[in-house]
């Protein structure tokens, strides 16, 4: 059976709180955020900048409250206050993607949760 690509979790509009160039790479992600989206650590993330338009692959390492720090190569893609989404993505079968739910945490500008929302996958057109 094929397999589709599906968002796993987000973390919208998180504010950038440090980037640190000499650091052995990675993003630095609130533990609590992680906790509440289903992030792992070492798990691969995308990072897309709102301000600038940068988009970088890296992976999460937790943080302390309030953090979202882009460490290494990935402080050169955005600076302290820009707005950031976060995401990681899953591959999932037919039978798998129909009972996931990925989710979506909205955050203020102290990287604190407003709104989680947990979304449902639609079933494919034609019931395929």
């Amino acid at each position: 059976m094929s397999t589709r690509c599906f968002l796993c979790a987000k973390i919208h509009r998180a504010t950038v709180t440090g980037a640190v160039l000499d650091y052995e790479g990675s993003l630095t992600i609130d533990r609590r955020l992680m906790d509440r989206a289903g992030i792992l650590p070492f798990e691969r993330v995308e990072v897309y900048n709102l301000d600038n338009g940068e988009r970088l692959a890296t992976y999460a390492i937790p943080g302390g409250p309030g953090e979202m720090c882009l460490n290494g190569a990935a402080a050169h893609k955005g600076r302290v206050g820009d707005k950031v989404i976060v995401a990681t993505y899953v591959w999932l079968d037919q039978d798998e993607a129909a009972g996931f739910r990925p989710r979506v945490l909205i955050v203020d500008k102290d990287n604190a949760v407003t709104r989680c929302i947990d979304y449902q996958i639609p079933e494919p057109p034609g019931g395929e």
